[in-house]
């Protein structure tokens, strides 16, 4: 009996070890999302409670960085879910072949203009704006004209379209606007530009630390001043041109297809017990319903009635000229 005591715990242990590696979620995602201050910590205290396993989050800078890092690991990802991709690179992403169909119910969601993608789920949605410090700047930009032929004193701090999802999408709002002549557009704003930064949470860094008056940010984030710090020195300029819609989606990898707690994850995500952590964490619209309604400072926000959005297939085809477009006028 005393060898057979040993032999026995050995069997059950290798037994037990497939069933522990289900009772842990990997999810990737941006660094904002898993700052102590976004709603990272949030999910994973709810999510954790719910499943009863380890949701582990693994930050890289920003959205695009998520695809970048996805692509050079290939198959070999330890990701179960990509939380943190937008509907500008949802054609691209499908096209790797490295995620599976979600398989959640997608009916409670809310998002402007609907949404029936198989892959890809949204859990929250919003508008690029510049955001500008009242205490610095008497006559913000009332469009994009004036922002690109204004007072190259008067700086602005942007994101670079090759890591950051909101540098992406001030890409394509200036691409929506000008088209074929967004190359000029560039050429004239750049002198504004006072830095690229790699992801949103070090741009609208310098907004906060008065380094900078304006950043490239949502329509949204004076929402979390008004709400958190009882200030309304921080305001979104309203373009007459329009507003670029943002909708932030999660995937399932197809290693995660075979953990059953991504399928969960899924359906948690558009949940309220998700979905009541976006608004006041991550400073966006919930993509779903939430336990209460929104704190009414929500509704001062700017929301178009037609916002601007450029077709992800085009993105998907198009996005590398359109960087190597910027980068040539910038570097003029």
């Amino acid at each position: 009996m005393r060898k057979t005591i040993p032999i026995l715990a050995t069997i059950l242990s290798a037994l037990a070890l497939p069933a522990a590696a289900q009772d842990k979620l990997t999810v990737y995602t941006y660094e904002s999302f898993t700052s102590e201050w976004g709603p990272g910590p949030v999910v994973e205290k709810a999510f954790e409670a719910e499943c009863g396993c380890d949701l582990s989050f693994v930050a890289v800078a920003d959205g695009v960085a998520l695809l970048n890092r996805l692509k050079l690991e290939g198959s070999g990802t330890e990701a179960d879910i990509v939380l943190g991709l937008d509907n500008n690179l949802t054609h691209e992403a499908r096209e790797t072949g490295l995620f599976a169909p979600h398989g959640a119910d997608l009916a409670a969601l809310q998002v402007p203009g609907g949404w029936s993608d198989d892959i890809f789920v949204p859990y929250d949605y919003g508008y690029f704006a510049v955001v500008y410090d009242t205490e610095t700047v008497k006559q913000p930009p009332a469009s994009m004209k004036e922002l690109v032929e204004g007072d190259p004193a008067q700086k602005l701090v942007i994101m670079d379209p090759r890591t950051s999802t909101p540098g992406l999408g001030l890409l394509l709002w200036v691409k929506a606007i000008y088209g074929d002549k967004a190359a000029e557009a560039w050429g004239k704003l750049k002198g504004r530009v006072l830095t690229v930064t790699p992801g949103w949470s070090e741009g609208y860094g310098l907004l906060t630390s008065g380094e900078t008056p304006m950043v490239l940010s949502y329509t949204t984030s004076p929402a979390y001043h008004m709400i958190a710090e009882r200030s309304d020195r921080y305001r979104a300029a309203r373009f007459e041109e329009g507003h670029y819609i943002q909708v932030e989606v999660a995937g399932v990898t197809t290693k995660g297809a075979a953990n059953p707690l991504a399928a969960r994850f899924m359906a948690f995500m558009v949940s309220p017990g998700f979905q009541d952590a976006i608004p006041e964490t991550n400073w966006m619209f919930p993509a779903g319903q939430t336990t209460e309604p929104l704190n009414p400072v929500f509704q001062d926000m700017i929301r178009p009635d037609k916002p601007l959005e450029i077709d992800p297939a085009a993105v998907a085809a198009n996005r590398k000229a359109w960087i190597d477009e910027w980068l040539a006028a910038m570097s003029r």
